[in-house]
């Protein structure tokens, strides 16, 4: 299938402004989850929650924008002959980034004294949950029509 928009035309995809949208929200959401986690660490378990909730949100948060960033740069290549394949090799290379840091981080971080590891468990768990929450906002919110993309072709004309 060949595109029938003119080389002129603007091949953005309508879908960046979604996310960073999503990305600036995800940022705010953070920033209280940073704070909230913080003080609830301390409260139940001194330091080591403290660290426990600061390395949980913080995983949190950089494992929800690698996704949306990563997708961000994939489209830089809408315009390319290899836009699929840039696409799905950046994103899909994102994904794997994500998993092999996320199970370097584990086996790292399992037998740590210095944080509590419930304390990371359930500030990354609230994290997943508020990451989940901002991209039901985001993209309930986001006015995007089903089809996006397309150019219509003429109406037709009475000869």
């Amino acid at each position: 299938m060949t595109d029938a928009r003119p080389e002129s035309a603007d091949r953005t995809p309508t879908s960046n402004p979604v996310l960073r949208r999503a990305l600036t929200l995800g940022g705010i959401v953070a920033a209280a989850l940073f704070v909230v986690t913080a003080v609830l660490g301390f409260v139940f378990a001194g330091g080591p929650g403290l660290a426990g909730a600061l390395v949980g949100t913080a995983m949190a948060v950089v494992f929800m924008g690698i996704t949306a960033a990563s997708i961000l740069i994939a489209n830089r290549f809408s315009s390319s002959d290899l836009f699929v394949g840039a696409f799905f090799g950046i994103v899909l290379g994102g994904w794997l980034l994500k998993f092999i840091v996320f199970i370097v981080l584990v086996v790292l971080l399992r037998d740590a004294a210095w944080l509590d590891t419930t304390v990371l468990f359930l500030s990354l768990v609230a994290g997943v949950i508020a990451s989940l929450v901002v991209d039901v906002i985001v993209i309930t919110t986001s006015r995007m029509p089903h089809v996006s993309d397309v150019e219509l072709p003429p109406a037709p004309t009475d000869d």
